[in-house]
């Protein structure tokens, strides 16, 4: 059976789609415009009924222009194009991302989940990310297991300007951002206990959670 057949009535998941061979692309092509597949050795077609998602880390559209992907098949697996930026420019979802990588860490290797300081929060953030999205589960393993320093990123890649996120307000506001968010977490959404861990008043953490769009009841425990 494979893995059309085996999707049906289900989603087959395509990853780095953009490294299919040219000949295995035909196929696939044909495989979705007849809803049918052969087994191997066997000449009697099989239907399947299956959503198909597609990842790529290139331009698909830029591609197939090139003539390095088949432009039929990109207009047959285009339905919906989802744009996921890399996390260097969507630097607001790192501190949510590392404390999910830290607590799959800490369940994996049996170990207590440690406190993510501001300063590491921080350096978190103005980290370069140059693997992206992969990078952060290996920081948060090593994180976990006392591999680190005070430094969560002492791999580091080069940090260049245009992987910045805009100016200087927007990452000031990123990561005050998710450090309200962070103590809110920490304190079940208390605000009262939120804006004395933060040092200030709670007039001021509730102008911070308007700006923000932040919902404390989100984070009641």
């Amino acid at each position: 059976m494979g893995k059309f057949e085996h999707a049906n009535r289900g989603t087959l998941f395509l990853d780095e789609i953009e490294s299919m061979p040219l000949a295995v692309q035909v196929k696939l092509l044909r495989a979705q415009q007849e809803r049918s597949v052969e087994r191997i050795g066997s000449n009697k077609a099989v239907p399947f009924d299956c959503r198909v998602v597609a990842a790529s880390k290139a331009d698909l559209k830029g591609l197939s222009d090139d003539l390095k992907f088949r432009a039929d098949l990109y207009y047959r697996i285009g339905v919906a194009i989802i744009e996921l930026p890399p996390l260097r420019e969507r630097r607001e979802d790192i501190a949510f991302l590392f404390e999910h990588f830290t607590l799959l860490a800490a369940a994996r290797y049996d170990r207590a989940v440690p406190v993510v300081s501001h300063a590491q929060v921080a350096e978190l953030m103005g980290y370069a990310w140059p693997g992206n999205v992969r990078e952060l589960p290996n920081v948060a393993d090593r994180f976990v297991l006392g591999l680190l320093g005070d430094r969560l990123t002492q791999v580091r890649g080069p940090i260049h300007k245009h992987d910045l996120p805009r100016g200087l307000p927007q990452q000031v506001e990123q990561f005050e951002r998710a450090v309200v968010i962070e103590e809110l977490k920490r304190h079940g959404g208390d605000q009262s206990a939120t804006a004395t861990a933060l040092g200030i008043a709670r007039q001021t953490l509730h102008d911070k959670l308007r700006k923000f769009a932040i919902t404390p009841e989100l984070f009641r425990t």
